[in-house]
């Protein structure tokens, strides 16, 4: 191990992280091997390109913004016949699989423990995974196949996570049969001089990479070459906080294999102009989801000959994308967003400090940040009411809440 550490004190001493083993000798064997690993991972230059970004002030491109088309799913017709048989011959022939984004801690919501495993309230007390997973057996049962799920999990929820489904028995799935797990991607978080932070635990803290490190992650976990080896061409990726989610659509598939495209998403139209949400739109020619903060008043508020919203398809992270688009977009890590966090950590006299303020950069790659690599895209706008009832705050904000959500499960299920 000597040599080892040798060997590791010359690559912190170049890109000056020395700190980093400062701690090493008050450490358990495990968190000294932990450690180690955690060093060896790291992208050093990756973190040093990064950190001169946080001191570089963003330039504004004068990109070109214009409206996207989309399809009504209410208002297909007789297509909608058309598109729902062209799905279902893909699902029979087990061609489709679903990926939950579940990395998230439930503190938000009061929970302790992964988001997934809270009970939003229903009589049933069925946590989020399980209603999920309801859908996805109902949804097979109607196919005569089972949808293979693959999980995301992070390194903090994991152990949580995996844990929770092995008492439940994973909800008649089988592990590593028709139901997988992988960890999502992090990066280390840095103080305003650049320096990687040392955690409470001393162990490098580290922070998830954002859900558009979605692709890397399926990538390098294998998951990809699983799905390959599997027969499967198309993944459904949502997030686990949508207790409406539908992972297994004929429709958006149909329209995705007739249009021959490699991603479709799903929209929502916006509850009014100015709501806070991603909206597709085409950036410079190229599908794309702008920020709502990228778009002036007057943007938001033209409307076309029929009176729609020309920027009112809201980004609801309900994508159909084919295995080998995963692929392609995850060969290459996207471009990292940096938010600036208030981060405790131990100071290089292993003293904890817990900042008043935000005292560290994190970095974060989002999702549809990959859409500008695809050349067309295909997207299908959905009922909110149907399809969407997401949990993200307590019930005290009112909106995205447990009670919001519930209503909606149950409004859509016919539940008293």
């Amino acid at each position: 191990m000597s040599k080892k550490i040798e060997e590791i004190k010359t690559i912190l001493k170049k890109y000056g992280q020395e700190h980093l083993l400062n701690h090493y000798e008050t450490l358990e064997e495990r968190q000294k091997k932990e450690l180690i690993e955690q060093i060896e991972n790291i992208n050093f230059e990756l973190i040093n390109t990064l950190y001169q970004k946080t001191k570089k002030e963003v330039k504004t491109q004068k990109d070109v913004i214009t409206p996207i088309e989309y399809l009504d799913k209410s208002k297909l017709y007789d297509d909608y016949k058309h598109y729902e048989n062209i799905g279902k011959k893909a699902i029979i022939a087990k061609k489709l699989a679903a990926v939950t984004m579940a990395g998230g801690q439930g503190t938000r919501l009061g929970h302790k423990g992964p988001k997934g495993t809270y009970d939003i309230g229903l009589d049933s007390h069925k946590s989020l995974f399980e209603l999920l997973c309801d859908n996805l057996k109902a949804e097979g049962k109607k196919y005569g196949v089972t949808i293979p799920w693959f999980i995301m999990t992070s390194r903090e929820n994991n152990k949580a996570t995996t844990e929770f489904f092995e008492k439940n028995k994973y909800f008649g799935y089988q592990k590593d049969k028709n139901i997988f797990f992988f960890i999502q991607g992090e990066l280390p978080m840095i103080d305003t001089e650049g320096k990687i932070l040392i955690g409470e635990d001393g162990l490098i803290k580290l922070a998830a990479d954002g859900h558009g490190g979605i692709y890397e992650s399926l990538v390098k976990s294998g998951m990809t070459q699983k799905m390959k080896q599997m027969g499967i061409e198309w993944v459904f990726i949502g997030g686990v906080d949508n207790c409406l989610v539908k992972m297994v659509d004929p429709v958006l598939m149909g329209i995705a294999i007739e249009k021959e495209v490699t991603v479709a998403c799903k929209s929502a139209v916006k509850a009014n102009p100015q709501e806070k949400v991603g909206v597709f739109c085409r950036r410079n020619g190229k599908p794309n989801v702008i920020e709502y903060s990228e778009i002036t008043e007057e943007m938001a508020k033209k409307t076309d000959e029929n009176g729609e919203l020309l920027y009112g398809e809201a980004h609801l992270l309900c994508n159909l994308f084919s295995v080998s688009a995963v692929e392609r977009m995850g060969a290459n890590p996207l471009p990292y967003h940096i938010a600036y966090k208030k981060a405790t950590y131990l100071d290089k006299n292993g003293k904890r400090i817990k900042p008043d303020t935000p005292n560290a950069y994190k970095f974060e790659a989002f999702l549809f940040d990959a859409f500008g690599e695809v050349d067309d895209m295909a997207i299908l706008r959905v009922k909110r009411e149907e399809e969407f009832a997401p949990v993200k705050n307590a019930d005290e904000a009112g909106v995205d809440c447990p009670k919001t959500a519930r209503e909606l499960y149950k409004k859509f299920y016919h539940l008293n």
